[in-house]
């Protein structure tokens, strides 16, 4: 059985489920290689796959009802994919199917984790649901008035079911971050360069968070969704202090991020303390801040684990919607946990591909064959490499598919990447990938985080060996790697450990301000473009280098 889930408006892409299991999840942005851009899923779908036999899809689920449904032709200018869909629906009744945007977040999250019970807690700017949750057929009304911010769901074996949902008119979060990145620090906060709110974030944790955290907390708890009054008062207030000096800026952005923390826990810990779930599931865009997951073990000591999905943003609404399909409707059984959460849904480039795209650069580059280990030779040696391999992961986390790998060890490693390579300020942290089975060594709390999704505090005793990835404050958002996650990578580190006895390397995207890499030719490109050493394509152990002139 094959569901086709797609997500139209921003953080556009679709996604195949066979069997339950996703096998492909491509979002728009990798292809044109500007972030967050509108579109639709449906038409990505028949232009990336034109050989895909539509007939073998047995349905079709649409992950984000209000954003554009019954608007695709109006804003991709061409009505062929709507022609599409409404020919597949008319010969496939009963078959396509509008699941809730949060229903969307809630699914993916529970149905992508390997628990059979858990609490499901849904936090973003806004999403529209259904009226009626239940109400799963084609023909479901949307209604604005529930356009929420916070959902609470009892995930239980095959069934989500809703506990709460707060409307943002209410609360709401993800829409005033959004607009404080760009109002008062003038960052990115959409297409085409995407919402900088790592930026802000990396700040916070070098500002003084006591001055002005009572001000946005006010401002979330306002509501509104988009510029209330509130909102915008906070932005001609807090931008003069901005613009004062960087440790001010600091400041300000860490009164956000408190006041970010505050609600959240105030909003989540009632149905914490009321179900008192060992695992908690989560999704939703606002649940990137990697920096509130990781206080929420020290808020909530008897939760287990803290499972944030692969894709938590709105891209992931495509899987979220085809897993509920294949699972609440359907009454498929859940499938096993280490296929079901692979983050390596990019599609396979083959031999001949990167051998195309290598052919155009043949002179101004050099191609060895090597290994693995002269590889990690080579980052010992304070080389940056980039590295290509497998299928591309979803979402905005690298994770050893499209990374640029350094030594941890080199004090001055995080400059170099900062100002030759990423081109970004210097104050922002890189991720260390860690063997998953070496985190109690390191950080003070032992626990999973395979996506990149949580930020923990080294071990006071160890953070000095690896300098290049501790942040300001003494933490770092972590990247826990085991063998079934991704069997080269862990490999490669366990090398490097070898090597070195640091079970860690610096990980950050490949990529310079731009989308992550999706392509061979992309990634020479960004290679090519770039202070980067070298360039590495591990499935065939080539080696990139740049001609010296």
């Amino acid at each position: 059985m094959i569901i086709a889930g797609f997500q139209s408006g921003h953080d556009v892409g679709y996604c195949l489920l066979k069997d339950g299991i996703p096998i492909i999840h491509e979002e728009l942005e990798r292809f044109i290689r500007e972030k967050e851009p509108l579109g639709d899923g449906l038409e990505m779908l028949f232009q990336r796959l034109p050989d895909v036999d539509l007939e073998n899809i047995s349905h079709f689920s649409y992950g984000n009802p209000g954003g554009m449904l019954g608007k695709w032709a109006d804003i991709c200018g061409k009505k062929e994919p709507r022609n599409k869909m409404n020919k597949l629906m008319s010969r496939n009744d009963g078959k396509f199917f509008i699941i809730g945007h949060h229903q969307s977040h809630a699914a993916n999250a529970f149905f992508s984790s390997n628990y059979d019970e858990a609490l499901i807690i849904t936090i973003d700017g806004s999403g529209t649901d259904k009226k009626d949750w239940n109400d799963v057929t084609s023909e479901a009304t949307i209604d604005n008035s529930f356009s929420t911010a916070f959902t609470f769901w009892k995930g239980k074996g095959l069934d989500i079911e809703p506990i709460e949902r707060i409307p943002m008119q209410k609360i709401t979060i993800g829409s005033p971050w959004r607009i404080y990145t760009r109002e008062i620090f003038g960052l990115s906060s959409g297409h085409p360069y995407g919402l900088a709110a790592g930026t802000v974030m990396a700040m916070a944790s070098v500002g003084d968070s006591e001055k002005y955290w009572k001000d946005f907390y006010n401002s979330f708890k306002a509501g509104g969704g988009g510029p209330s009054s509130h909102t915008m008062e906070n932005c001609r207030k807090y931008k003069p202090i901005a613009d004062k000096s960087e440790q001010d800026a600091f400041d300000v952005a860490a009164g956000i991020q408190k006041a970010t923390e505050v609600i959240a826990k105030e909003i989540m810990s009632p149905y914490i303390e009321k179900y008192n779930p060992k695992h908690i599931c989560m999704s939703g865009g606002v649940v990137l801040n990697s920096v509130m997951v990781g206080k929420m073990y020290d808020w909530y000591p008897n939760v287990e684990q803290i499972y944030v999905c692969p894709v938590p943003y709105d891209g992931g609404l495509a899987i979220g919607s085809a897993q509920y399909v294949y699972h609440q409707i359907l009454r498929n059984p859940r499938v096993e946990w280490k296929d079901n959460t692979s983050p390596y849904l990019g599609n396979l480039y083959t031999e001949d591909d990167i051998n195309s795209a290598l052919s155009k650069y043949e002179n101004k580059i050099e191609i060895t064959d090597s290994s693995d280990e002269d590889v990690v030779e080579l980052l010992t040696e304070q080389n940056i490499i980039s590295v290509f391999g497998g299928g591309s992961e979803s979402g905005r986390r690298a994770l050893g598919n499209r990374s640029i790998l350094c030594d941890p060890r080199s004090p001055d490693m995080k400059s170099i990447v900062n100002e030759k390579v990423k081109h970004r300020q210097w104050f922002r942290p890189f991720a260390p990938s860690i063997l998953r089975e070496s985190v109690k060594d390191w950080f003070y709390k032992d626990v999973d985080s395979p996506y990149m999704t949580t930020v923990l505090d080294w071990k006071e005793e160890v953070k000095d060996k690896v300098p290049a990835v501790v942040h300001l404050n003494g933490t770092a958002r972590l990247q826990t790697v085991t063998e079934n996650d991704n069997k080269w990578y862990y490999n490669f580190i366990k090398r490097f450990e070898d090597k070195t006895g640091v079970p860690i390397v610096l990980n950050t995207s490949f990529n310079d301000r731009e989308p992550i890499v999706e392509t061979p030719e992309h990634a020479i490109n960004c290679f090519m473009g770039t202070n980067i050493d070298y360039l590495y394509f591990y499935d065939l152990k080539l080696l990139i280098c740049k001609k010296k002139v």
